[in-house]
């Protein structure tokens, strides 16, 4: 038997996921696609991208497109390199595109990346990810780390450091190993 539609418990899936919620979640919540269409239609709900959905009612909030992009991974992924250093608040850095790291099960699979998204596969335990408003994102020290191995521009890779040793994010001997590492990497390349 088919479970009836259920708005609240749909309501309560998109709250915690920025209002957007993906169509095997409404599924679950008893949300045929015809139902989703009847939805789209009154303008009840958006379409974000294949698949994710936002309702109408949640205001707008800042790291949206984020959360969709998490979504689209099956909630597998997590933000890494200069957009985790971003999201953390580390350096100066401004990603021109959105980082995430996906389970290497994944390099197997034909996937159609969003635009805008550049994948990398790694997989990272529980010590490697934390939160940061509603999105996963890798750790500072491992964000720090990913931009290191990425050549991402010394100088902000330094202020990073700087700064999450600073503000108790890594702890000083992470912060002199993340240093030397940094200096070994530029004097090989020069």
């Amino acid at each position: 038997m088919r479970a009836s539609p259920a708005w609240d418990r749909l309501y309560q899936t998109a709250e915690s996921q920025a209002g957007m919620f993906t169509l095997s979640q409404a599924k679950a919540c008893g949300y045929s696609a015809q139902h989703l269409q009847k939805h789209l239609r009154a303008g009840r709900i958006l379409r974000i991208q294949r698949g994710i959905y936002r309702l109408t009612q949640f205001p707008a909030s800042e790291h949206e497109e984020l959360v969709a992009f998490w979504l689209w991974s099956n909630r597998a992924g997590a933000f890494s390199h200069e957009t985790s250093l971003f999201l953390h608040d580390l350096s100066d850095v401004l990603p021109a595109k959105v980082h995430m790291t996906v389970p290497t099960a994944w390099l197997a699979r034909r996937l159609r990346v969003p635009a805008g998204l550049i994948l990398h596969h790694a997989d990272l335990s529980a010590a490697d990810r934390t939160w940061v408003e509603v999105v996963p994102v890798t750790t500072a020290q491992r964000a720090i780390t990913e931009c290191l191995l990425a050549h991402v521009a010394p100088e902000l890779t330094e202020q990073a450091i700087r700064q999450a040793k600073q503000r108790g994010v890594i702890s000083r001997e992470a912060g002199r190993n993340l240093s030397n590492q940094l200096r070994r990497s530029l004097s090989s390349s020069a």
